[in-house]
């Protein structure tokens, strides 16, 4: 599956050799700096291909591809992320609540209003989260997987103009958004992935 690229950044890497994954956008930036050959996937939006296939979709938090975890079954990884925000909260009742919503938005708004929540304590605890429940989604879903596997080393960047802590903050078309120094947003989503993706070449399945 060939993966286009609307945007690369490339950059001599003779002198520092292959680089490991860059955990946060300081570290993206650091490494470009030194040179590093930098190219990326960006996304967002949840919708297939044309024929049908993944494609860049699969990689949003929305994408359809129920999946099991703690021996419970999850419509999407949004509605993961939503439920261990209830549960490290002790909110079973909303954590019922979002298991059982039938889209991943009313999910997400359901995650709002979860009771006893801390924000500080959520940041310390949500970038885990979506990576564990990624790593069950693309663990148990095959197309997806063999995406995100044909992404490579590339960063994973979710374009979404809206979002400054998932996303860049900045659509695709951007022109600052082959710039990680340019970036308002913190990428998360993008660096969690890029780790879920790691995760699966390490342990498997990838193939």
């Amino acid at each position: 599956m060939s993966i286009n690229e609307p945007a690369t950044h490339e950059h001599n890497d003779a002198a520092t050799g292959s680089a490991r994954r860059p955990r946060d956008v300081a570290e993206l930036v650091e490494r470009m700096r030194l040179g590093v050959r930098t190219k990326f996937v960006f996304f967002w939006g949840h919708r297939p291909e044309r024929d049908g296939s993944p494609g860049r979709g699969c990689l949003s938090q929305w994408w359809p591809a129920p999946f099991i975890a703690h021996d419970r079954v999850f419509a999407t990884a949004e509605h993961y992320m939503m439920w261990r925000k209830a549960r490290l909260f002790g909110d079973e009742e909303m954590a019922e609540q979002i298991l059982a919503a039938e889209h991943p938005h009313r999910a997400k708004t359901l995650g709002r209003e979860v009771r006893g929540f801390d924000q500080r304590q959520w940041e310390r605890e949500r970038f885990a989260a979506v990576v564990t429940g990624n790593v069950a989604k693309f663990a148990q879903h095959e197309e997806p997987r063999r995406f995100l596997r044909d992404t490579g080393d590339r960063v994973l960047v979710e374009a979404s103009p809206r979002d400054k802590v998932w996303g860049i903050g900045l659509a695709a078309d951007d022109p600052a958004a082959d710039d990680p120094e340019r970036w308002p947003g913190l990428n998360l989503l993008g660096f969690a992935l890029m780790e879920v993706r790691e995760t699966l070449r390490e342990h498997g399945p990838i193939d």
